[in-house]
């Protein structure tokens, strides 16, 4: 029974340093961009993403060792908010990359 606890224990410490990775990345990816790339993307301004983001790093780094509680999981939803609808929004406004840029014709 010791050996599952262990196993359990290494498995949310992954994913909390997984879902703090994420949260890092988010942030440091919404102080890359100028706020004018926040308005052309017809998104929310940079403030309110460093906050976000900055609040979910914060989280994050307080509940890396229980990523499903509360908290964890909110700090992982506001990153993952950023990185799945700001952030592809941005890159294609800055013409950093994105899907439909390609001439091959897919």
């Amino acid at each position: 029974m010791q050996l599952y606890a262990g196993y359990q224990s290494l498995v949310t410490l992954v994913i909390g340093v997984v879902a703090l990775g994420c949260e890092i990345f988010a942030f440091v990816d919404a102080v890359r961009h100028p706020e004018n790339a926040y308005v052309a993307a017809s998104k929310r301004t940079k403030r309110f993403w460093l906050l976000i983001t900055g609040a979910a790093l914060v989280l994050g780094s307080i509940s890396v060792f229980n990523p499903i509680g509360l908290l964890g999981l909110a700090s992982f939803m506001g990153a993952a908010v950023y990185l799945a609808d700001v952030r592809p929004a941005l890159r294609q406004v800055r013409g950093l990359g994105g899907r439909g840029r390609s001439n091959s014709g897919w």
